[in-house]
Parts: C-alpha cells; sequence; structure tokens
C-alpha cells in the first residue's frame, strides 16, 4: 500500500465549489481506499491504495466529484515520497520563516526555466521563486495576499496548459507528515537549504 495526497483545486473559496470533506473522505472510501484522512477545508486528502498510477487515481477522483457534487475540481494526486523529496528540496531557508511566507504550487507535469523567462526577479525583490519536481517554490514575505510576484506568476501566459495548486509551508509539512510510512519520523521534512539574499538557488 501506499500513501498518497489528493490536492484539490479552487474548492470551498468564497461559497464556490463546495465540497465538504466529510464527504470528500466518503468519496474517496467509496472508491476503495483506504486511511482516509482530510486536512483543513481547502482540499486536502490523504489515502493508501494499492495502485501506482496517481494520474490515474487523480482521474478516478475528479470523475467521481463532478459526478457526486456537479461541477469539475481538478486534482492532483502524489505519493508521500514526493512530497518529502519536493520539501526537503526546498531552496528557501524554511526553518527561519514563517509558514504564510513561504509557498509550493505543485504542478501536473514538469515545467522549465523557459516558461517564466519573462519574469525578471529583481523586480520583485525579495520576493523569490524557484523551480524544482513539478514545483514552483515561493518565498513571499508579506504573504500570499500581498504578493505581486504571484500573481506575475499565476498569469495565463505562465501557466497556460497546466493544472497548478498552491499550498502553504504549514500545509505542506502536514501533508509530508500524513503520508509518511508507519514508524517514520515526524518531525516534518527537511527545511530546506539556505538561499542566498532571499534568491532562488
Amino acid at each position: 500500500m501506499t500513501m498518497y495526497a489528493a490536492l484539490l483545486r479552487g474548492i470551498n473559496v468564497s461559497g464556490h465549489k463546495r465540497v465538504p470533506m466529510a464527504e470528500l473522505r466518503s468519496l474517496l472510501t467509496e472508491l476503495g481506499h483506504g486511511d482516509v484522512r482530510t486536512h483543513l477545508q481547502s482540499g486536502n486528502a490523504v489515502f493508501s491504495s494499492t495502485c501506482d498510477d496517481e494520474n490515474a487515481l487523480a482521474a478516478e477522483l475528479e470523475q467521481a466529484i463532478e459526478k457526486r457534487f456537479g461541477f469539475p475540481v481538478p486534482c492532483l494526486v502524489r505519493d508521500g515520497a514526493y512530497l518529502a523529496a519536493v520539501a526537503a528540496a526546498c531552496p528557501f531557508p524554511a526553518a527561519e520563516l514563517e509558514g504564510r511566507q513561504l509557498h509550493i504550487t505543485y504542478y501536473d507535469r514538469p515545467v522549465d526555466a523557459d516558461r517564466f523567462a519573462r519574469i525578471d526577479p529583481a523586480a520583485f525583490r525579495p520576493e523569490a521563486f524557484g523551480l524544482g519536481d513539478r514545483a514552483l517554490y515561493l518565498y513571499a514575505p508579506e504573504g500570499l495576499g500581498r504578493s505581486k510576484l504571484a500573481e506575475a506568476l499565476s498569469r495565463t501566459s505562465v501557466t497556460k496548459g497546466l493544472v497548478a495548486t498552491s499550498r502553504n509551508w504549514n500545509t505542506v509539512e502536514k501533508l509530508v507528515q500524513m503520508t509518511a510510512p508507519p514508524g517514520a519520523a515526524q518531525d516534518g521534512p527537511a527545511h530546506g537549504r539556505p538561499a542566498r539574499d532571499g534568491a532562488p538557488a
């Protein structure tokens, strides 16, 4: 059995696309998954499965959600090993930051630097970003709501063709802990390599 996290995009925001977590847990259980739990109300669920195809799991969940609730919800499914590795590779000093200052955007496919070529990092300092394995790390010292860099990174010209969903560092750590193998350390992921002057590594 493998532990997975399902990351739902854009639910329970300002009353739109309401997906109660109790119903999401019930739905995942009906799909045959075990060890089902949810975290917060923003679309984070963990479960165990014998299936080793993340894309198939995500597609199955998307279909079930649309059938149950009547609207589409993009979903990413990632296993615990991936979540831990991405957190450990963070180029910013997470241990020195508040959870609201650091975010990871997870993508449905690899992204390369060319997609972000029109974004001038110097124009947004001290904010900064770095790329990882199907992921983007964002350092936003004033939080996501005030981040001009977050706005630039979410433009259609940048995200075209991608499914993307973001989580702050507190949630990143929690999902790593919830999907860790039994008996694994529960102290959270490694806190990243120190970034120089707030710039991406």
